[in-house]
């Protein structure tokens, strides 16, 4: 009797998650929007993770279903999404109406996981609030007075690689970005000398690639988060690893703790986030930002390290990579470094650096190539009828805009998949649409740290440029591969060059 009870009980379960699998696939079908057959348990997700990066999987996607409709339907997991097809429909998303669209849908559980509370997850009114604060930490003021420390990081990062030039050892250059990119965001964060390039088995270098690792079990975790995240929050589920949660919330609290007792003052990122915790004003200025918690510092410093770290490494990698597949570019490139210092005593002042206006064509378009958030997500605060048509993006519905399948468009960037700085000459610019290009996002949701990020990359290339010229080796990775595990769009394998002395 009681086989049979569970066996029926066993069926009926069955069933049911059956026949709600299938109603939850057929959303898109129901309102005549074109979509792609998705697979249980994954939806279209089938690959990423394990055998693709989710970027390669949403260019198939797009180049599909572009030119039918202004949006897409796909499925994540069992969640339908819209992907943007349109670049009009874009930037009325990320511009014009973005008052529909001004969350990202991200996981926020500040009463488990305090650095899940950072610019870049929270929504609303807590967005907007902490957003008007932080603004003003990343002025252009700001950035020059940060300036000097990066010159400094990479006047070491020269004479690091010296000894890898005069031996022309190949290089795994993606680490060594990384231990150069830790070092910077140490001293500008939380003035701290890491010195991760003379010790790669650092605390902050390990820390900080535990932030975008997204192997084994914490992919299933952070899918489980994705898809049912009130439960996620009753079951006081955490989204940051907690090696990295005791690592920042100790290491701050220690250092904001002697700052305040010795009055120790410094042109950095804390500093600025100390003057807010405290008085809610920056230094100078008179306006009222309003004051933050210890925990909303953390978060926002945790935010500063893990996404300035992991994503100019991972460009200025890219970068190099171009740069050593296209001897032509790099010496045009070397050769307005060069003279470009030399008009400043040789100095990388930071009106050198903005000169450099080759060099950030070179950015941009690497940026192009390789986004490295290759994909963003707004979610529908409101139903939004698409227009021109009779589709509707409902509430709660994600818009999933494929940066990287917009920037390989071969409609919109003729031969893509070539290396070309031209492309960002003003005349090429003035050609495209707007949001043709979108590595930082567009809008009041843009990436707050832009100016700091580009600034980073600028000084690390000109800064290697200048002194090394930089090669292909046979362990290059040509064509790239992108690891499937990252976070971000990275190489899987390393990036593998060598370099030598100019």
């Amino acid at each position: 009797m009681l086989c049979t009870i569970f066996l029926l009980a066993t069926i009926t379960l069955l069933l049911v998650g059956y026949f709600y699998v299938k109603k939850k696939y057929s959303y898109w079908e129901e309102r005549g929007v074109p979509y792609l057959k998705p697979t249980f348990p994954l939806g279209n997700l089938w690959g990423a993770g394990y055998s693709k990066h989710t970027s390669e999987l949403i260019v198939e996607y797009y180049r599909k279903m572009k030119g039918q409709c202004p949006i897409g339907g796909i499925y994540f997991l069992t969640q339908p999404m819209a992907t943007i097809l349109d670049l009009d429909l874009l930037k009325n998303i990320l511009v014009k109406d973005f008052q529909y669209f001004h969350d990202r849908g991200m996981y926020v559980n500040e009463r488990d996981d305090p650095l899940s509370g950072h610019l870049f997850a929270l929504s609303g009114q807590k967005w907007k609030l902490m957003r008007a604060k932080l603004t003003p930490t990343f002025t252009s003021g700001k950035m020059k007075m940060m300036h000097s420390t990066i010159v400094a990081v990479a006047e070491e990062f020269q004479n690091f690689l010296e000894p890898y030039a005069n031996s022309e050892e190949v290089i795994e250059f993606k680490n060594i970005l990384a231990r150069f990119t830790t070092d910077v965001i140490g001293s500008c964060a939380f003035g701290i000398e890491c010195n991760t390039l003379k010790n790669p088995k650092s605390d902050f270098l390990r820390v900080g690639s535990k932030i975008s690792d997204l192997s084994g079990f914490r992919f299933i975790k952070i899918m489980f988060i994705m898809v049912f995240p009130n439960l996620a929050k009753n079951l006081r589920m955490c989204i940051t690893p907690k090696e990295v949660d005791t690592f920042f919330i100790n290491l701050l609290r220690e250092t904001i703790q002697n700052r305040e007792e010795n009055n120790v003052k410094r042109n950095d990122f804390l500093s600025l986030l100390i003057q807010l915790k405290n008085t809610g004003k920056l230094e100078g200025d008179s306006v009222d930002l309003g004051t933050i918690t210890f925990e909303e510092l953390a978060a926002q410093t945790q935010l500063f390290f893990g996404a300035g770290f992991d994503t100019s490494s991972h460009t200025m990698a890219f970068s190099f990579y171009e740069l050593a597949l296209n001897q032509d570019i790099q010496e045009q490139l070397r050769n307005e470094v060069q003279t470009v210092l030399e008009k400043h005593g040789g100095e990388f002042t930071y009106e050198a650096c903005m000169e450099m206006k080759y060099l950030d064509m070179i950015i941009r378009e690497t940026l192009r190539k390789y986004p490295v958030l290759d994909n963003l997500v707004r979610e529908a605060t409101n139903a939004y009828t698409i227009p021109g048509t009779n589709h509707v993006i409902e509430k709660g519905i994600g818009a999933f805009i494929p940066v990287f399948a917009i920037h390989r468009d071969p409609e919109i960037y003729p031969n893509p998949e070539r290396f070309d700085p031209n492309r960002f000459i003003e005349d090429e610019i003035a050609k495209r649409h707007p949001m043709a290009w979108i590595p930082f996002g567009e809008g009041p949701r843009m990436c707050v740290g832009m100016r700091f990020g580009m600034m980073q990359v600028r000084l690390g290339l000109a800064s290697v440029v200048n002194k090394y010229r930089i090669q292909v080796t046979q362990k290059t990775p040509i064509p790239i591969v992108f690891d499937p595990n990252s976070a971000f769009l990275a190489s899987k394998g390393g990036m593998w060059l060598k370099i030598e002395k100019i």
